[in-house]
Formats: C-alpha cells, sequence, structure tokens
C-alpha cells in the first residue's frame, strides 16, 4: 500500500492537475495534494487560499487529501510516510 505526493504551486488548480490527482487515487490508496508555499515564484494566490481552492475541487474524492508545505519535498514526503512522488509533464523540456 504505497502513499503517494502530487506536490506543486497549484496556482490555481487546473483542469489538469484535477485530471492527474484523481487518476492517481485510482491507483494509490492515499494521494497527498500538496501544494507549496513557492514564495520565490510570487504565485497570485496565497498558499491558504490555493489550499481551500484545490480542496474544494477535489472534496468528492475521499483518496485526496490537500496541505501545504513549506519544506523540503523529501523531507515532506519522508514525514508523510509516502513512498511515490507524481509529477506532470507539460512541454517535450520537463522530459
Amino acid at each position: 500500500m504505497f502513499k503517494a505526493v502530487y506536490p506543486g504551486t497549484f496556482d490555481p488548480i487546473t483542469s489538469g492537475h484535477e485530471d492527474i490527482a484523481r487518476r492517481a487515487a485510482g491507483l494509490f490508496p492515499q494521494v497527498i495534494l500538496a501544494v507549496a508555499e513557492s514564495s520565490g515564484k510570487q504565485p497570485f494566490f496565497s498558499q491558504v487560499e490555493r489550499v481551500e481552492m484545490a480542496a474544494a475541487v477535489l472534496a468528492d474524492c475521499p483518496g485526496i487529501q490537500v496541505v501545504a508545505f513549506s519544506e523540503l519535498l523529501m523531507k515532506f514526503v519522508r514525514a508523510q510516510g509516502a513512498r511515490v512522488v507524481l509529477r506532470g509533464l507539460r512541454a517535450a523540456s520537463d522530459f
């Protein structure tokens, strides 16, 4: 039983983000959508707002938990007891 973390800024959450999270929920018993602080990116929405938006979009999916994080990703992943990190690919440069 693997727990997965799907990290990102989600500024705002998009249909693509939602699709990846929902697909992951079909593969893993628990998916943590981890909303990064990302102050260096100067996000449009605050971290609290981004968590609230993502939680509202995914409220009907009990296998997905939306949480905020601000530490290094791998430190967060270990603290959550997760074994998988999910990433979406947007363009050829992401490969």
